[in-house]
């Protein structure tokens, strides 16, 4: 029997025929091309036929790194109907990183997306002369190196497939139908911020599960949504939200660069959209500073149409309950006049719900945009257990939750606070990694997450924390860094932090200002903004910076503070490790790098002050 994903596009074809599947633009001024679901599952077959003529076996893998394309989908789909395992690797991946993922997942095949990607494949090609074929999805005026005898274009890789003798053509279809639900389809690697990374085996069997309990729970969407692909396809998130979305019939307008997403959002306007909390607080932060440069009434009207919202959309709607006639009538007026322009103002005119994971996001931050018509759903999840744990309903979810877990997943917590969770969704292992296997799974067959968390008494889950994330105070006080790092994140003047305080006095931290917004506020003060290293070293900039960061710790225990800061004139690396390729801090990384610095924020006793900041050394 065909495993489910193979057979999907082949029945959405059939079904929706010359209805878009998706859309896809290269360029920011360049026209968005749509795709039937007819063209699709012919794309489909075609690369399912080049590969098997590119003599890979059942059971192999090949590895994909590219930014957002289309190729994706149709490669991985060709993928699945040889029996093949894909593996995503981040486009923005060092050549360590590459070579590690590549090597140990045993790669036969490298996809790469254009020239920025191609010397990745090639220089592993050059020390592991077994790949069999390099495929480029993009020329984009790629040289290819004089001793490359393995790479080609993928206009040459469709020719392959749609030449392909009708022997290749009735071997994949054997091969298709010899699939089992117990098939690997992907080996994606964990982003390493304890460690080395490990393949995390996802089945079809898994992606079915997680593909059911999503069709079940997700009742708002329907074939006439459209989404964006925003967060990277290699991204356990966004891969499996594709994958329920082509088994839903709902079109994806992929997006090629996240950089440009404010505008190909505009241009787009999707109303569905997986995000990270880092999106939210960016929108956030913008709507703050307009609120902020508003007259007086003006301001006034837009914070009473926002309490409004609140009232309606969390005190009724969120509960189930039928709105009083007058508070609806009074939302209608201030959603034409006020929520209307905010929303058009994002991009986002018609929403319907957009999917947020991977980092925690403020209460306040979410009640602003469920206040204002924005449904934003918080979930929790891991490569391992293929995307979600859990995730908010339509009706009775709570602020501050990541919501009930899916249907048919088990989640308890351990007597140390840590999350287990088993279930069909649930990874059966690390690839080639029995002692991380020993390690990840209890004598009962649940999966350690390595998140603490705790139930509500409605049985909703509350995330506090990774387990090996947090830290203690020489003081013997426990510290959750990522709840400190996401409040700060909401503060306009501030695009990335990690916390410091294992086993120190106070909590210190190493913070990444937004440039533009602290050139800005230096003009104002007659300070000159343009060197950013002479900016962030600035004692009245680091001073102005601590007050922004005393204002958002109000309300917090005076432990918990963060005392001192130093402020960087550069962005944490993903080439260097500081930062994973989903930008979650390495925070032993980023404690050797920033080693000096951070001595200097506890070289004196006494009172704790803000210091500014110096190079990295």
């Amino acid at each position: 029997m065909a495993n489910r994903l193979v057979e999907t596009v082949r029945k959405q074809s059939e079904r929706y025929g010359s209805r878009e599947a998706y859309r896809f633009c290269w360029r920011k001024d360049g026209e968005w091309m749509s795709t039937s679901w007819t063209e699709f599952s012919l794309q489909i077959d075609v690369a399912g036929k080049a590969l098997a003529t590119l003599g890979l076996l059942e059971k192999d893998r090949i590895a994909i790194c590219s930014p957002n394309t289309p190729q994706i989908l149709i490669t991985e789909f060709g993928a699945f109907q040889n029996r093949l395992a894909s593996i995503p690797v981040y486009s923005s991946s060092s050549q360590e990183q590459f070579d590690f993922i590549c090597s140990n997942g045993g790669a036969r095949i490298i996809f790469v997306g254009d020239s920025h990607q191609y010397p990745l494949a090639y220089n592993y090609w050059k020390r592991h002369p077994e790949l069999l074929r390099i495929v480029v999805f993009k020329n984009d005026g790629l040289q290819v190196e004089p001793d490359d005898t393995v790479t080609m274009l993928w206009d040459d890789f469709v020719r392959l497939g749609m030449e392909a003798p009708r022997h290749i053509a009735a071997e994949v279809e054997r091969r298709s139908e010899r699939g089992v639900p117990d098939d690997m389809a992907t080996l994606i690697y964990t982003s390493g911020t304890t460690g080395e990374p490990k393949g995390v085996c996802i089945t079809h069997a898994n992606y079915d599960a997680a593909i059911e309990a999503h069709l079940a729970l997700l009742t708002s969407i329907t074939d006439r949504d459209l989404s964006m692909a925003f967060l990277p396809m290699s991204h356990i998130l966004e891969k499996a939200w594709c994958f329920y979305l082509i088994s839903k019939g709902v079109a994806i307008a992929v997006n090629y660069d996240p950089r440009i997403i404010a505008d190909t959002i505009h241009t787009v306007h999707p109303n569905l959209m997986c995000c990270v909390p880092r999106f939210w607080e960016k929108v956030y932060a913008g709507v703050k500073e307009k609120i902020a440069e508003m007259g007086k009434m003006q301001r006034m009207l837009t914070q009473r149409a926002i309490r409004c919202g609140r009232r309606r959309n969390l005190d009724y709607v969120r509960l189930g309950k039928k709105v009083p006639w007058l508070l609806e009538k009074e939302y209608r007026f201030w959603d034409k006049r006020v929520f209307s322009r905010l929303k058009m103002a994002i991009g986002i005119p018609n929403p319907n719900m957009f999917p947020t994971a991977g980092a925690p996001l403020s209460d306040r931050i979410c009640e602003f945009f469920h206040s204002v018509g924005v449904n934003v759903v918080i979930g929790y999840g891991l490569s391992e257990t293929t995307a979600t744990v859990s995730c908010f309903r339509n009706v009775g979810y709570e602020i501050g939750t990541v919501g009930l877990p899916l249907p048919g997943v088990d989640v308890k917590i351990d007597r140390n606070g840590e999350i287990l969770v088993k279930g069909p969704t649930v990874t059966p292992g690390y690839y080639d990694n029995p002692a991380a296997n020993e390690a990840a799974f209890t004598d009962d067959g649940f999966f350690r997450t390595g998140d603490a968390g705790y139930f509500t008494k409605d049985g909703a889950l509350v995330l506090t924390e990774r387990v090996k994330d947090m830290f203690k105070t020489s003081n013997g006080k426990y510290i959750a860094p990522q709840m400190l790092e996401s409040r700060l994140a909401e503060n306009k003047y501030i695009d990335e932090v990690a916390v410091i305080g294992d086993r120190r006095k106070y909590v210190t931290a190493l913070i990444v200002p937004n440039l533009s917004q602290l050139r800005r506020w230096a003009e104002t003060n007659g300070i000159d903004g343009s060197d950013s290293e002479r900016l962030t070293a600035d004692p009245r900039a680091v001073a102005f910076v601590m007050r922004q960061i005393d204002e958002v710790q109000r309300g917090i225990a005076e432990y918990e503070k963060i005392k001192k800061i130093t402020l960087l004139p550069h962005h944490f690396s993903i080439m260097n490790g500081e930062v994973t390729n989903t930008m979650k801090v390495r925070r032993q990384i980023v404690a050797r790098r920033y080693a000096p610095q951070i001595e200097a924020m506890y070289a004196e006793d006494g009172a704790p002050q803000q210091r500014n900041s110096g190079k990295m050394q």
